[in-house]
């Protein structure tokens, strides 16, 4: 029966093994996975070290303390020797890369650049504002602040009007204000061009209202229209028409009479709702439109002969109609989008649907 081998002298050898095998191993790694990947084999759990260390339980007790050390200190040589040859991988990626040809700035991208998407309101805009152009009406534009005049005082509103309070208006120094409607643009081509006209007014407002179905920022768009002899059929006959464009063929228009300072007489206005018709025309009454089958959109009515006259028309030879509505309303309406925050959110995975 052969001698049996002694333990003490085989850690002697692995360790002399991995001694001189290290570092040749460390610089022939290429990449610094490559490098890490080589130093896990030799210090990981189940590293070559950690496997000479386990054969440490076979050694005589007197000599288990000297091998002991020699595995510690083999360890930190290997650690050195490690961040070492990652210094050099790295410098050298370093030099490669300012010793090589300039990159190309012309060249096409190796990853395809994600396009965003038109916000709701966007979208909505650019339709509303096609349906009018075709029925030839321009666009007009005026400032967010505007004076209290323009805002108001012109367009009939009484000095003691709610909206005219501080909770209701953002106002500013010097009788200025946050414009709280678009109709203000209709008072700015009113006393600077002469009629007839037909203009599309589209903008961003501000009301201090915030709640499921308001904001104090929201978007509108007015229209109006001003030449001899406008009668409210003309009215009735300019809305039909913007229905049956945007919301489909055979839209209902309903107008209810309602009051608005600036117009005599004034009308709210409903179409059929969109939620629930039927593929024969019909509605069927939703939740949405209180079972009604109409939804309201928008306010309307005849221009005030006073608003003709303090824009220096002269209401026996001229009249007119105007039309305002709220974009977010619209683009509520043609979505589903069940509350207006949504559409200020600015949720990529919200604005991606459009």
């Amino acid at each position: 029966m052969g001698a049996e081998t002694d333990p003490t002298a085989t850690i002697d050898n692995e360790l002399s093994a991995l001694r001189e095998a290290f570092l040749p191993r460390f610089r022939a790694a290429t990449t610094e996975q490559t490098l890490r990947d080589e130093n896990a084999k030799i210090l990981g759990k189940k590293g070559e070290l950690t496997r000479i260390l386990a054969m440490l339980g076979k050694a005589p007790p007197e000599g288990r303390k000297a091998i002991g050390a020699k595995v510690n200190a083999l360890k930190q040589e290997v650690e050195a020797g490690f961040e070492t040859c990652l210094r050099d991988l790295r410098k050298a990626g370093r030099e490669a890369d300012l010793s090589a040809p300039p990159f190309d700035l012309t060249l096409p991208g190796r990853v395809p650049v994600a396009l965003g998407h038109k916000h709701p309101i966007s979208i909505v805009r650019e339709e509303v504002v096609a349906v009018f152009r075709q029925l030839g009406f321009a666009v007009h534009d005026g400032p967010d602040v505007e004076h209290e005049a323009n805002n108001f005082t012109k367009l009939g509103f009484p000095p003691d009007h709610p909206a005219t309070d501080m909770q209701d208006s953002f106002w500013t120094k010097s009788n200025h204000l946050l414009r709280t409607h678009t109709s203000n643009i209709q008072i700015r081509a009113m006393t600077t061009l002469k009629p007839p006209m037909a203009f599309i007014a589209p903008g961003t407002v501000y009301r201090r209202d915030d709640d499921a179905t308001h904001s104090p920022m929201f978007h509108q768009i007015e229209a109006f229209l001003i030449d001899r002899k406008v009668t409210l059929a003309h009215l009735k006959g300019v809305l039909a028409e913007f229905a049956e464009r945007l919301f489909g063929p055979n839209t209902p228009v309903r107008l209810r009479p309602s009051y608005f300072p600036f117009v005599e007489p004034g009308a709210e206005v409903d179409i059929g709702c969109v939620f629930c018709k039927q593929s024969d025309g019909t509605r069927a009454g939703c939740s949405l439109c209180k079972h009604t089958g109409y939804i309201e959109v928008l306010g309307c009515g005849m221009i005030h002969p006073v608003v003709l006259e303090n824009c220096n028309i002269d209401p026996d030879e001229w009249s007119g109609f105007a039309l305002g509505m709220g974009l977010e309303r619209i683009a509520m309406l043609r979505y589903g989008i069940p509350n207006i925050k949504l559409m200020f959110d600015n949720d990529p995975r919200f604005l991606a649907q459009f």
